[in-house]
């Protein structure tokens, strides 16, 4: 058994980092076990010239295909998107494209503003300071004003527009469309120690550079020089409590597959909203026969997953092919709930640049774009550095049928049972894809393009993990109250993309390290009465 420590965070992901550095100014001994490593940046796919064989590969979004020793696996098959993931400092930090939206404050209403799903228990006025204190810890490059918003300010100048952006932007001017330069977390000038994006468009592989706001460059360096400790090659397995109902600590398997006890005072999950369920679940007893804090039944069920539509057109000039942020604008045109359209809620546009080479020739191919033999090159030629498109992020609405539940048979290499996804896309999310599709092809004529392709839904782009432990004031409807901690057990915690109650339409990182840094001060301001 280790020495006891007064905090244990288990991930050291987005929400992970960020609540480990808020609690370091309280002077407790805080511990974040991680399942991965530190990447070194030189080791990144982004520093050599197979970066995309690679992304496909070693580092590939799926942990069915990586299969690092990190990983476990993921029974994804009864669903039609797959999970992404990445374990390892930083967690999938490492490897988003830096898409930066907060939330708007009619995700938090969802219930109240249209008769569906349930009110957040906290609203956006509650996360706005803890938002802006993620945008400039992380680096946040954006342009004020954006009337889709409430007033925000700029850390820095937003990442160029380039040709995709103009291009564009020009199409949603005449189409009298909502557009703006996206929020995106790379820094644009010099920052804290940090370079700014030179541009190489390899965000998906990996910053090199340390210009991206992944948190192994943003807030795990301050924590560790506040003598937070950070503890890597360490599985969890589960969580274990006394006749109390309490956490007394957690077991986990160190690299030489020994299973240790380590004590403590708090428990932080940070594991996502797949690993942070896998956990609970896993950790029964006589006192939770059902899983560690799933009293209301709800540990692991309303898992949401951001269905997405990917429309991309081509055109006759050359555009900037993948150079530069591979996500330069965004359109909160169809965000609102329009009682024209025959679907509930809506959904952001996020503007998208060009492929890479390899990815050019095989999505050429799969699309009858290029073919084989003779007029192969020319096509090609024809596609890279050519193409433009757009993603839509589309509201998933909780529904408890979409869960994730221990796999009776599968199992990491430690033993412990995977996770298993059962998910289906509801008639409202299909309702909306279609709806995003047409639009997207209407942006891309009114652009000029040509050879114009959709993706419906994108099935490898599970990487928005939420809700599968939501928060909540009805101890019997949620799994923590309304600043993170567990109903059942008072010295538990949450802190990832687990506590959401509705999905919103954007990416989810910046409202993920907005809830972390409220649910540490919360903590912080309650310390004398945390287990009341």
């Amino acid at each position: 058994m280790n020495e006891p420590v007064d905090v244990v965070i288990i991930g050291a992901g987005a929400s992970g980092a960020a609540v480990a550095w808020s609690l370091a100014e309280t002077k407790m001994r805080i511990l974040c076990l991680e399942q991965g490593e530190w990447t070194n940046p030189a080791d990144l796919p982004s520093t050599r010239r197979d970066w995309e064989a690679r992304t496909l590969e070693d580092y590939a979004i799926s942990p069915n295909r990586r299969r690092r020793p990190a990983d476990y696996p993921v029974n994804d098959d009864s669903s039609p998107i797959k999970v992404a993931n990445f374990n390892g400092v930083g967690g999938g930090t490492l490897f988003y494209a830096a898409h930066f939206p907060r939330f708007h404050p009619s995700d938090f209403r969802v219930r109240s503003l249209d008769g569906v799903a349930d009110d957040w228990p906290i609203d956006y006025r509650t996360l706005e300071p803890f938002y802006a204190m993620n945008d400039r810890m992380t680096g946040v490059s954006s342009l004020a004003g954006d009337p889709a918003y409430p007033p925000k300010d700029a850390v820095m100048p937003p990442i160029p527009m380039g040709r995709t952006g103009k291009r564009l932007g020009a199409a949603m001017n005449r189409l009298g469309w909502h557009w703006w330069p996206s929020d995106a977390a790379i820094v644009t000038d010099e920052y804290e120690g940090r370079a700014p994006c030179i541009n190489l468009g390899q965000c998906g592989s990996g910053c090199a550079q340390g210009a991206k706001g992944a948190t192994d460059v943003t807030y795990w360096p301050e924590a560790i020089r506040s003598r937070v400790e950070l503890r890597t090659q360490c599985r969890v397995s589960r969580i274990e409590t006394n006749r109390a109902g309490m956490a007394t600590g957690v077991l986990y398997f160190d690299t030489d597959g020994r299973e240790v006890f380590q004590p403590c005072e708090i428990v932080i999950m940070a594991c996502n909203g797949i690993g942070t369920p896998r956990i609970l679940l896993n950790s029964v007893s006589g006192r939770f026969p059902s899983g560690v804090a799933n009293s209301s039944g709800l540990v692991g069920k309303n898992l949401m997953l951001h269905p997405n539509a990917q429309i991309r057109g081509h055109f006759d000039e050359p555009l900037d092919g993948y150079r530069g942020p591979p996500i330069c604008t965004w359109s909160m045109e169809f965000y609102e709930t329009d009682r024209a359209r025959d679907f509930i809620r809506g959904y952001c546009y996020q503007f998208s640049r060009g492929l890479g080479p390899v990815s050019t020739a095989i999505n050429g191919m799969a699309d009858g774009l290029i073919p084989w033999g003779e007029g192969h090159h020319a096509a090609f030629r024809r596609l890279f550095d050519h193409s433009a498109g757009m993603v839509s992020i589309c509201e998933d609405l909780p529904e408890e049928t979409n869960r994730v539940t221990l796999d009776p048979e599968l199992r990491d290499s430690d033993g412990i049972p995977a996770p298993r996804i059962t998910y289906r896309l509801s008639d409202n999310t299909r309702k909306m894809l279609d709806y995003s599709v047409a639009r997207g092809v209407e942006i891309l004529e009114a652009a000029g393009a040509r050879d114009i392709t959709t993706k419906v839904p994108l099935s490898y782009a599970g990487w928005h993990l939420m809700g599968t432990a939501r928060m909540g004031t009805d101890p019997e409807r949620s799994v923590v109250n309304e600043w993170g901690r567990s109903h059942d057990v008072r010295n538990l915690f949450i802190v990832d993309g687990s506590l959401f109650v509705t999905s919103g339409g954007v990416n989810p990182t910046s409202t993920i390290q907005a809830l972390a840094l409220y649910v540490a001060d919360q903590i912080k301001s309650r310390i004398y009465e945390l287990f009341d």
